[in-house]
């Protein structure tokens, strides 16, 4: 029977929070993505081709890699385990899991094996040409030898397995079957995303993840439906063994597959700038959300989500909790608005994830007591002002010595609530200072904005916006709106 109703968000978040809890462990192909971003202005005199000027670059883990720092930013720990080459691209990846903190004693680095890397050169954006640099061979019998030791020592300690397949080498000629062999035998769920299309090399696992692409290979034929997907991952299912499979399907969003059942999952309408590691963050979030006490529907619409945020990224991304249950919010609506409120430390690494995407963010503040038309006319102008914005609010404590007895009317949990609500605002930080001159020097926002009845210079971290590259806006306020004057107006009436 194919189900369609949408699950609560309720326990979605839930899960999410419990991600702290889960280990995975990951083998598969770890590959190096290297950005080169330029400008192209002439063509060179040497050859009838365009002369890239280059103006950065960028290193990030790809394959395998971008599964294992998918996991550590959504706050779970990996063990990864792989072989790599002794090279710069391997010294560049073991670098980078160990500034993560990722258990690296599985990776095996061999002088006569080359580390894959991938180098993307683009110009305004736009890709222009890929340089790949690779050698796909299987693993030689004291590798394999080696890494099925990495991983049976490391499997107690793991809550899931993930096997992270890019065709170069480390799960072909039956290493795959063997280390799912393992998994079964010690009760573990593993995971597959899987490469070419003989799917019976990861027999018995307990899902594969296949594009809608991929899943019609590896069944010989075209799909495109709701019923195509359900007949060849059903096909699949009786043929390797799988408890179920999970088909992303791009615009689509996502279907869960099981002999007995389906479920197809939509996906939030957003502009897309790179696919680059998307199924990656997939089934990152999906294996995370499965250890953390899911189910399979439910993981599958938190890594749905997932899904929708990366691929909003340009390059290899990855993403943090907060950007997760932000786009869970957008995509159940207000019951889940409290998790746009934040404290400072989840707020700074919010901002940190928002300008990595190349987003503008703002700030203002104040203490919203009672909301009211002048309010909603800020927030309102100053969103318009940038593409994310962070609202400082004022605690009960704050508010009561800046305001005197009385103040405040509302509660800050109950104002914030209402606040997180608002289209217009992106994020609630509390903070219990007279000022917010603290979270403004830890956020440091592109913009800050207040009221025209302020100057630049009496606006409080005005100088450290500025400083760091920033500009201060001040809007004008609507008249005779004021919380004030709407206090005044309901005692009158009283």
């Amino acid at each position: 029977m194919i189900k369609h109703n949408p699950p609560s968000p309720e326990p979605l978040h839930r899960t999410i929070a419990r991600f702290g809890d889960v280990t995975v462990l990951v083998v598969g192909d770890f590959i190096l993505d290297r950005f080169v971003n330029g400008v192209i202005e002439r063509i060179s005199p040497e050859a009838p081709i365009p002369v890239l000027h280059g103006r950065g670059e960028m290193s990030n883990m790809g394959g395998a890699g971008n599964v294992v720092s998918n996991i550590v930013s959504l706050g779970a720990a990996a063990i990864a385990v792989s072989v790599i080459g002794a090279d710069q691209a391997g010294n560049n990846m073991m670098r980078m899991l160990g500034e993560i903190g990722v258990d690296t004693d599985g990776l095996l680095q061999r002088s006569d094996r080359i580390t894959s890397s991938k180098s993307r050169f683009s110009a305004l954006n736009q890709q222009v040409l890929r340089f790949d640099e690779e050698e796909i061979k299987p693993l030689t019998s004291a590798e394999r030898a080696k890494l099925i030791d990495h991983f049976q020592a490391a499997l107690g300690r793991a809550d899931i397995v993930i096997l992270s397949d890019y065709g170069k080498g480390i799960l072909l000629d039956g290493v795959a079957g063997e280390l799912i062999a393992i998994c079964r035998d010690a009760g573990k769920p593993v995971l597959v995303d899987p490469k070419g299309r003989d799917y019976a090399r990861y027999a018995g696992a307990t899902a594969v993840t296949p594009n809608r692409k991929e899943l019609g290979e590896a069944v010989g034929r075209k799909v495109f439906g709701d019923d195509e997907i359900v007949a060849a991952a059903r096909d699949l299912i009786a043929a390797h063994d799988f408890e179920f499979i999970v088909a992303t399907r791009s615009e689509k969003g996502m279907s869960v597959v099981s002999a007995e059942d389906a479920r197809h999952i939509s996906t939030q309408a957003r502009e897309v700038f790179d696919v680059s590691g998307a199924g990656d963050t997939v089934i990152a979030s999906f294996a995370l959300s499965l250890a953390a006490g899911a189910d399979r529907v439910h993981a599958a619409v938190v890594a749905n989500a997932a899904g929708g945020v990366v691929v909003g990224k340009r390059g290899t991304a990855r993403l943090n909790v907060e950007e997760l249950s932000g786009a869970l919010f957008r995509s159940h609506g207000p019951v889940a608005h409290t998790d746009a409120i934040l404290d400072a430390n989840a707020a700074a690494r919010m901002v940190a994830a928002w300008k990595e995407e190349g987003l503008t963010v703002g700030f203002t503040n104040g203490c919203f007591d009672i909301l009211h038309a002048g309010h909603v006319s800020l927030l309102h102008a100053a969103r318009s002002q940038c593409d994310r914005l962070v609202l400082g609010l004022n605690s009960d404590a704050s508010v009561h010595r800046l305001k005197g007895p009385g103040r405040p009317v509302n509660n800050q949990h109950d104002r914030a609530c209402v606040l997180a609500a608002l289209a217009s605002v992106d994020a609630v930080v509390v903070f219990e200072e007279d000022t917010p001159l603290k979270l403004i020097e830890a956020l440091l926002p592109d913009i800050l904005v207040k009221g025209a009845d302020y100057t630049i210079e009496t606006v409080v971290g005005a100088d450290v916006v500025q400083k760091a590259g920033g500009r201060v806006v001040l809007v004008d306020l609507v008249a005779g709106k004021s919380t004030t004057n709407t206090i005044g107006k309901l005692r009158a009436a009283n």
